[in-house]
């Protein structure tokens, strides 16, 4: 018989190996970042798996031309713009400085040129031809920025110019860098693959992608880089492996060198240890409650988007779902109602929550059946309170 010492000992012994083994399950820290500022973010479920003053207004650089692309994107899906339409070049165009695809003044340039031009040169002349071109000045096509930046939710960003030359008061986030390299992602997935080519030639002269990752980690497909003497060496980063896609944003590292290492060592740490994984479909149907006054029992309840969740790896089994929904649902409820919240639990924290509405309508029933399901609903009241 094993005496109370062997006991002790044994659970002594089990105590430590759980322990262990918790610590070696833990997820552990990001690893440290030689930037200004920084974001990682799941592309799918929109989770921060790892942020350094994330909503520092600071100088964006060339990486504000992802906002110049959203808004020329926004025009060509709208049917206002064509990738076969042509552009003639003005001499504010041609004359602006940094970066060029060395576009000539009068000439004609097709869009979808210019286009190439700005993302995988980083033209500022292309810039600003497609910017005179959509809006008839610069100056106006930063308002268009602006506009379209609060609709995304970029409450950290404003815009002075198309191009990211230095501007007072020309800010981003690496926060809203994030938010906007998403929005590229899902709204233009017949545009976004331009992120991904690593040369374009115009004019005779052929001129390299400057987001090194592209050359390096075969499973970057964009964004942008950035760089003036007062926002540092910036990079805006896409990738993905396995179908999980993280979002990287670094802001002011200090080389070309420098911002490619930061950002390779944040996407490996994002793909390391974290898994998303697709819980729910939008529109499919999670739970059925009664609904009373109606001519229908019970009213089909879901969710209005896809239910995406980054977790650390290895903790799948341990999520849990429970619903919040009112005791009693009466009609009517039109298709869309938001009746309670979805909540997604790992180890007993809420990490997430979601909206549950209604998938179909629930008209009201005729006056007969409202007066019965009155009359039940009393009673019910009574044997509620038992």
């Amino acid at each position: 018989m094993m005496n109370h010492k062997h006991i002790l000992f044994s659970l002594t012994l089990l105590i430590i190996s759980m322990s262990s083994l918790a610590q070696i399950n833990a997820t552990p820290e990001p690893p440290n970042v030689n930037a200004s500022s920084f974001i990682l973010m799941d592309y799918h479920s929109g989770q921060v798996l790892a942020a350094e003053n994330p909503h520092a207004r600071v100088e964006p650089a060339s990486i504000t031309k992802m906002m110049t692309a959203y808004v020329v994107f926004s025009e060509i899906k709208s049917g206002h713009l064509s990738l076969t339409d042509t552009i003639t070049v003005s001499e504010k165009a041609w004359r602006t400085g940094g970066s060029k695809m060395f576009i000539e003044v009068d000439k004609q340039v097709g869009v979808e040129d210019l286009i190439r031009g700005m993302i995988v040169q980083s033209g500022n002349d292309a810039c600003v031809a497609l910017a005179e071109h959509i809006a008839g000045s610069e100056e106006v096509f930063a308002n268009m920025m602006n506009q379209h930046a609060k609709k995304l939710g970029m409450n950290d960003s404003f815009f002075k110019n198309a191009t990211g030359l230095p501007d007072e008061g020309h800010m981003m986030s690496a926060h809203d860098v994030a938010i906007l390299g998403r929005a590229l992602i899902a709204e233009f997935p017949d545009l976004y693959h331009i992120y991904s080519e690593k040369e374009f030639t115009f004019n005779k002269i052929k001129q390299h992608n400057r987001n090194t990752l592209l050359y390096r980690d075969p499973t970057v497909d964009g964004f942008k880089t950035g760089h003036t003497e007062a926002a540092g060496y910036c990079l805006a980063t896409s990738a993905m492996r396995n179908g999980m896609r993280l979002i990287n944003v670094v802001m002011g590292t200090a080389s070309e060198k420098a911002r490619a290492d930061e950002s390779q060592k944040l996407l490996n740490y994002g793909f390391r240890f974290f898994e998303t994984h697709k819980l729910f479909k939008a529109g499919e149907e999670r739970i059925r409650p009664e609904i009373w006054k109606s001519p229908q029992e019970d009213l089909s309840v879901g969710l209005a988007e896809d239910l995406f969740i980054t977790i650390p790896k290895g903790t799948y089994d341990e999520l849990e779902a429970n619903v919040d929904l009112p005791s009693l649902l009466t009609a009517p409820i039109p298709n869309g109602t938001q009746l309670g919240t979805l909540n997604i639990v790992l180890n007993g924290d809420v990490i997430d929550q979601k909206p549950l509405v209604a998938l179909q309508d629930a008209p009201a029933a005729g006056w007969w059946t409202r007066s019965m399901d009155s009359i039940g609903l009393w009673f019910k009241s009574f044997g509620d309170d038992e």
